[in-house]
């Protein structure tokens, strides 16, 4: 039999409980030892004997056979019977009877059969008299006839042939009865009389108690049982009542009981107290439960579990639900300003209480610079979608005030957080809108203008706020609405605007764009192109200008040349070019700018520029200082040792640890800073090296570099204090999050990094080290560059396995590309190779680059081309980029300007991320993941789990069928999703063994080697 059909047979025996009816005795002569005394007569008919029933019991019986005498009329009347208020009786008779047929020489009147009468009274009477007998008024019941009889005696002298007859009458209401028998004719023995009556035994059903009821008067009555419910039970439906009918049997059940709350059935006859640790919430047919999750009954007969410290029920959720915990605060807030609107972004809380319902609210605070007084925003600020009951980890906040700090706290809330006696847990990040985009254009100048076109020109906004990227244009014709408007874009801050209508006017506004967005148009101002008179005016007004433009020409080249050959022998160092701020360009249509040729500055020492040239600042080697303490005092505050209070340490340098701790400078917030120190004993060329960093540090200014606030020299010990990074190394901090970050979250961490080595690479100097391990993360996923210190570090130290030493210093190998390890040509380019590597380290998030190959390994396949494989789910163009940093020529590489373009390009068109890029079954070019083993070598499912050290796993795989390392190569997400791998880090893991595995698979199936 199935198992589900013998479950299903064993529940519908247990629940069929049979009350069978009950029968109370009120005579029965088979229990008698002595003598039954009942009357007979006339004297010479029945006769008490003693004798032995079918058992060999003895007996006392009556017998009668005066068969051979006519008109016969023997009564036999019992002793009083009394009735104990039954209102029918029933009479059960064991008799034997001969066979008529079976004496010989019987007479007609030979009879096979007797009656049964009752006489109901109050009192016994006097039996002996005739008129008793012929007067009393007996009833009768029945005929009683033998289905069987018997011809003879054995030789036992036992009776054969037994008959029993029931009989019943009523209804009854005197106390008791006779009961007589009449023969008048038979040869029989009345061997036992049994009187009783019926009734309906006590019943619990329905968890309601019914008594013992007594038939009706009737065979066919219905007597009504009231019920009562049983301890720990509550009525459901009133009245509560059975019937017994004319058998003792219960029927026709009305009303039910059931268990209160707090109260389970037990066998359908008891409500059982809930133990603890168990509820029940509501009445009836219901068992306990266990508490749910977070909560607990103490005592017994619970109806609710109550929720444990810091859990609770939201308003309307059921006493079975599990009891929940307000979230934990949001993570990793990322802020995108633009203009006086700014878009927050962030992660889901880590915890969230154990439910789905968390929501985000966001608080708006508008501050004073010192932060000493914040009050609300004002009520036109807008939230988009909303700003309370966010279900979405993203708001886009506008209206804002102009160059003004904002904090907005971010709130995670979910059903319980109202029950909570604390506030809300959340995140809060500062703003200052002025900080955001570039301030408005000032003012435009025409240039120049044609019938057709108009050449304009414009200083740069006062507060640029930033590198500015480009200007857009607007502009239409002054008849015309604005919506007629056309945009375009310039690089510098001149532009000439062509096809235009000859004669008109136009309204012309200009905005500037930095990495935040753009800022506020300009003003409108109007501009007109010349009529056809106009310019033929002017043409014949420039030709006597002509003639003489050949000889100003060749005396302008002469002096180009000596401007140049002047410049070239100016010192490397003249502090009026190394100084100069970045100069804007503002043409006036006659101004020639000289650009220094600066390709060949491949070192950090300074190239030399131009005075009044476009570059930035160039960078200054402080090794070229005679006296390198001169460099730390021109590039590096120094910072009164009161000011700075060590807390922890969190990391070892070169030179000494790394500690947490605050600066308190006067004037200013306490702010959290890491100090990284100079161990005791140190010579003095170790304190020239542990300070270089800071003048190489303090030389840059740009939100993706490692901010320098000062150094400690006059004091022990020697400290450089920097900005505090919360979340550390960018390496370490993506393999904690494996896979908690969006790709548009990634790819803007790129961009701040790009955006950092731009800068960099703008000021000439080149890092050397450039790898995921040297970027910092702070609280909202801000990545900067640093360790600046590599180019010190040249001494012969093979003891990292990271760095390779090769012609007199050591080299990252694993990021460095093949001209810097072959001839240690270190340029901006070779520091685009490396963050090629940073890139595929953010995307695989935090894997070491070409896994447990060695460094050897590493330089001869970079050497045949093998170039590293996209990470798991990386989108193709981000790979493509990654492979455009790879390129051998290093001429063929991006420069970070472009790398910075393209990613703003991606970061602008998110859907252009959604190609993802895949492996081939046989690679070429990409390298093979030498980190995974040799799958040849395993003969089961089992090993290469254990291999891959996922051997908790091992269940899921065998019991869902994947019993087979071929099996296991066809498996996808979906496949490890559904047998239980839900881990995204564990995930990962198992699918690139499972590629890496397909791949030796395939090659070994074409007798190809593994790389």
């Amino acid at each position: 039999m199935p198992f589900t059909m013998t479950v299903g047979l064993i529940t519908i025996l247990s629940a069929v409980t049979a009350v069978y009816a009950m029968e109370e005795t009120l005579m029965d002569t088979r229990t008698a030892t002595a003598e039954l005394g009942w009357t007979a007569y006339p004297s010479s008919g029945w006769e008490e004997v003693s004798g032995y029933d079918e058992n060999l019991n003895t007996i006392r019986t009556y017998q009668v056979c005066n068969v051979f005498e006519s008109n016969q009329n023997n009564w036999l009347l019992t002793t009083f019977i009394a009735r104990r208020g039954a209102q029918r009786i029933y009479v059960e008779m064991r008799f034997t009877v001969r066979d008529c047929s079976s004496i010989p020489r019987v007479p007609g009147s030979c009879k096979e059969t007797f009656n049964l009468y009752y006489y109901e009274t109050d009192s016994v009477i006097a039996t002996k008299g005739t008129a008793f007998w012929m007067e009393a008024p007996y009833l009768k019941v029945d005929t009683i006839a033998a289905d069987e009889s018997f011809s003879q005696v054995d030789f036992g002298g036992r009776l054969m042939k037994v008959n029993t007859e029931v009989r019943s009458f009523g209804p009854l209401s005197k106390n008791g009865f006779y009961l007589a028998f009449q023969d008048y004719g038979a040869c029989m023995s009345l061997l036992s009389v049994r009187v009783f009556y019926k009734k309906c035994p006590s019943v619990v059903q329905n968890f309601a108690i019914f008594p013992e009821t007594m038939t009706g008067a009737e065979s066919t009555s219905l007597v009504i049982a009231r019920g009562m419910c049983i301890p720990n039970s509550e009525e459901v439906d009133v009245p509560i009542k059975l019937y017994c009918n004319g058998d003792g049997d219960w029927m026709v059940p009305i009303g039910s009981c059931t268990c209160k709350a707090g109260f389970e059935p037990d066998n359908g006859n008891i409500c059982r107290a809930c133990p603890p640790g168990t509820f029940k919430a509501s009445q009836g047919p219901g068992l306990c439960s266990q508490c749910p999750a977070n909560s607990r009954s103490t005592s017994e007969a619970a109806t609710i579990c109550v929720c444990r410290n810091g859990y609770y029920r939201a308003d309307g959720e059921q006493p079975d639900m599990p009891c929940t915990s307000v979230p934990s605060g949001p993570r990793n807030v990322i802020s995108i300003v633009n203009e006086t609107s700014v878009t927050l972004e962030w992660h889901s809380p880590r915890e969230t209480g154990g439910r789905e319902d968390v929501t985000y609210n966001i608080v708006c605070k508008k501050c004073q610079a010192d932060r000493r007084s914040c009050s609300h925003c004002d009520d036109n600020v807008e939230f988009q979608p909303r700003q309370l009951g966010l279900t979405e980890s993203r708001v886009f906040i506008s209206n804002l005030l102009a160059h003004t700090l904002y904090t907005f706290e971010i709130q995670a809330v979910n059903g319980v957080s109202n029950k909570s006696p604390y506030p809300a847990q959340h995140v809060s990040i500062d703003i200052t809108t002025n900080q955001a985009a570039p301030s408005i254009v000032p003012i435009m100048h025409q240039v120049s203008s044609t019938m057709k076109s108009i050449t304009l020109s414009w200083p740069q906004p006062e507060q640029p706020n930033g590198i500015i990227l480009d200007y857009e244009l607007r502009y239409y014709e002054k008849e015309l609405s604005e919506v007629n408007s056309t945009q375009m874009r310039s690089q510098t801050n001149t532009a000439r605007v062509d096809g235009l209508r000859p004669g008109t006017m136009y309204v012309m506004q200009v905005r500037a764009r930095t990495v935040a967005g753009f800022g506020k148009y300009s003003s409108k101002m109007c501009f007109q192109t010349l009529t056809d008179d106009d310019y033929k005016s002017e043409l014949r007004e420039q030709l006597p200008l002509i003639a003489g433009s050949a000889a100003a020409g060749v005396v302008f080249i002469v002096s180009l040349v000596a401007i140049s050959i002047v410049c070239r022998r100016k010192r490397a160092y003249n502090k009026e070019a190394v100084y100069s701020d970045k100069l804007q360009h503002y043409s006036t249509g006659r101004e020639l700018t000289l650009r220094p040729d600066l390709s060949n500055c491949h070192t950090p020492m300074g190239c030399p520029t131009l005075p009044g040239s476009p570059g930035m600042k160039i960078y200054i080697d402080p090794f070229t200082y005679e006296d390198p303490n001169e460099a730390v005092r021109e590039f590096a505050k120094e910072i009164d040792v009161s000011t700075v209070k060590i807390e922890e340490v969190i990391g070892a340098g070169e030179f000494g640890e790394v500690y947490k701790g605050r600066l308190k400078l006067p004037g200013k917030r306490e702010l959290y800073v890491a100090i990284k120190t100079l161990k005791a004993g140190y010579s003095e060329k170790q304190r020239r090296d542990f300070l270089s960093e800071a003048s190489i540090m303090g030389q840059f200014d740009h939100p993706n570099i490692i901010r320098l606030e000062g150094v400690v020299t006059k004091s022990r010990p020697v400290m450089i204090v920097t900005e505090f990074m919360e979340n550390g190394a960018l390496d370490s901090f993506l393999r904690q999050n494996d896979g908690q970050f969006t790709v548009i979250q990634l790819v803007g961490m790129l961009r701040g990094i790009a955006a950092g080595m731009k800068y960099l690479s703008e000021m000439n100097y080149v890092h050397r080290d450039l790898a995921a391990r040297n970027i910092l993360v702070n609280s909202n996923l801000v990545c900067k560059v640093s360790d600046f210190g590599l180019s010190r570090y040249l001494q012969e130290d093979t003891s990292d396995p990271t760095y390779t030493s090769s012609l007199g210093g050591k080299i990252p190998v694993r990021w460095t590309s093949p001209e810097a390890i072959a001839y240690r040509k270190f340029t901006s380019a070779s520091d685009v190779w490396s963050y090629g590597i940073v890139m595929w380290e953010v995307m695989s998030f935090g894997e070491r680059p070409y896994w447990d190959m060695s460094n050897q390994d590493v330089i001869n396949a970079i050497e045949q081309d093998y170039r590293l494989p996209p990470p798991m789910d990386c989108p193709t163009a981000l790979h493509q980029l990654m492979l455009d940093c790879w390129q051998k020529d290093r001429n063929a590489r991006p420069r970070f300007t472009d790398i910075v373009n393209t990613l703003d390009k991606l970061i602008r068109n998110p859907t252009s991320l959604k190609a993802v890029a895949s492996i081939p079954t046989i690679p070429s070019q990409p390298l093979l993941d030498r980190s995974i083993p040799d799958f040849t070598t395993f003969s089961s499912v089992e090993d290469w789990l254990a291999a891959v050290k996922m051997s908790q796993y091992r269940d899921n795989f065998l019991n869902s069928g994947f019993t087979s390392l071929q099996l296991v190569t066809q498996m996808t997400s979906e496949d490890l999703l559904r047998i239980g791998v839900t881990l995204a880090g564990h995930q990962k893991k198992i699918l690139n063994s499972i590629q890496s595995m397909h791949l030796q698979m395939s090659q070994c199936q074409t007798g190809t080697a593994l790389a």
